[in-house]
């Protein structure tokens, strides 16, 4: 007679394919009841932007139909976001559950475009999302959204007074533009006033009860990134690039500044990828081909997705009607349908990498300096000579088994993270959604 125990096991061969385990470790399974062959439970995914649910769906109906002595199988499936930052560690905004910043090398990539229309697929998959507009230079959200002269109201939380954001289509939105007397007012600021400016929009906004917070970033490497980065813990960096060289060269130095300050990289996404001609076809690769592949490689990251070129996307955003509105069955909305799926897997697969620091931190810490350094001793070499001991200097290996978790190197932290549990695999971009 088939038990608990057996449907467990078996659901065990059930692999999520982003995070590379198996769904009852994960804790994807809820209120399981098992009575004389009538099998009950609950399938609870990472996200509701999974990019896989239907695959694991199947999978499981596949699994539980092996088993024999079931004769009746009720399987609810829900979804519930995962945190993929340190909330705990966010005295500002403890009801978010990731925060993603959307960044480019420079000017002119769409990034703006891409950060919004992703906000709106994620919110089309029954996720909660924000979305901020950090440019203060040049906010261009409310123009896209149709939103231009929209006011913010201000209502007393705790005994402060906080920032209400309005609402577009689900999402909740925030912009310096909502701020400015004329259309043409310009933001003529020091930096020191606009990271005051961001750190406010952050800390002083009522951003309840949010899967996801889109920042979009002013293009380059100076204050409002810096701000962003010191004021609250990050999911991660989403990079925005379009196909031509000078666009993925000038990218990789945005990807070298969030990497010296330990910001995790989500992957890459490449705008204006091609042009698919209606009478023929074809695509066509205006601005060369590419870009963002060679990002991927170069730094270790996932390519999330690739944005056609398409009249309808620019139009869209001068008359305030986004693509992922006006035309939800478009190849350009299914564009960014399976780009915003794939970033939402990288927050969950960075929920299942925090988990794995802390048990490694906790696991180092808790061992004397002679079971730290038989830890080191099992590295290979390729690990001694590319993250460990570049140097090969004994004095640095005896350093290292007695220190603490925290005051290794980052380098070696992830090294030692990567031995214990195995390096992480670069995420392929699915090319449907």
């Amino acid at each position: 007679m088939v038990g608990i125990d057996d449907v467990l096991n078996k659901l065990t061969t059930v692999i999520d394919p982003d995070l590379k385990k198996d769904i009852v470790s994960m804790g994807m399974i809820k209120d399981l009841e098992l009575n004389s062959g009538n099998l009950k439970f609950t399938l609870e995914l990472t996200t509701p932007a999974c990019p896989f649910n239907e695959e694991i769906e199947q999978d499981v109906r596949k699994a539980i139909d092996q088993l024999d002595g079931i004769d009746n199988f009720d399987m609810k499936v829900t979804a519930k976001v995962t945190e993929g930052r340190s909330v705990s560690q966010d005295e500002f905004l403890k009801d978010v559950k990731n925060v993603i910043a959307v960044a480019s090398g420079k000017g002119g990539v769409g990034k703006s475009t891409v950060a919004l229309n992703l906000s709106l697929a994620l919110a089309k998959t029954g996720a909660k999302v924000g979305l901020l507009d950090a440019d203060i230079y040049g906010p261009s959200i409310p123009l896209m959204l149709g939103m231009k002269g929209t006011e913010m109201d201000v209502e007393m939380d705790q005994e402060k007074r906080k920032l209400v954001p309005p609402e577009y289509e689900g999402i909740k939105v925030v912009s310096f533009g909502f701020f400015a007397q004329t259309e043409h007012q310009a933001a003529i600021y020091r930096g020191p006033i606009i990271s005051g400016i961001v750190k406010q929009f952050l800390v002083d906004t009522l951003w309840t009860d949010l899967d996801y917070l889109i920042v979009d970033l002013p293009p380059g490497t100076g204050d409002i990134p810096l701000t962003l980065a010191q004021t609250i813990p990050i999911t991660g960096i989403l990079v925005v690039t379009t196909p031509q060289e000078v666009a993925s060269s000038v990218a990789s130095k945005a990807i070298g500044m969030f990497d010296k300050l330990n910001v995790p990289m989500l992957g890459v996404v490449e705008n204006m990828s091609y042009f698919e001609c209606s009478k023929c076809n074809e695509k066509h690769y205006i601005f060369g081909k590419g870009g963002a592949e060679k990002i991927s490689e170069k730094h270790n990251m996932p390519l999330l997705g690739t944005i056609p070129l398409n009249s309808g996307i620019m139009a869209g955003s001068d008359l305030g009607k986004p693509v992922m509105i006006t035309q939800p069955d478009s190849p350009s909305a299914e564009a960014f349908t399976v780009a915003a799926k794939n970033i939402a897997a990288q927050c969950s697969i960075q929920h299942y990498k925090m988990k794995e620091e802390a048990e490694a931190e906790a696991k180092w810490d808790g061992l004397s300096p002679e079971e730290r350094q038989k830890i080191l001793d099992e590295f290979t070499l390729e690990e001694l000579s590319t993250q460990v001991l570049p140097e090969h200097e004994e004095e640095d290996e005896v350093e290292m088994q007695n220190k603490t978790w925290a005051e290794l190197k980052h380098e070696i932290q992830v090294a030692i993270i990567q031995h214990l549990f195995g390096k992480p695999k670069v995420q392929t971009t699915p090319t449907t959604s």
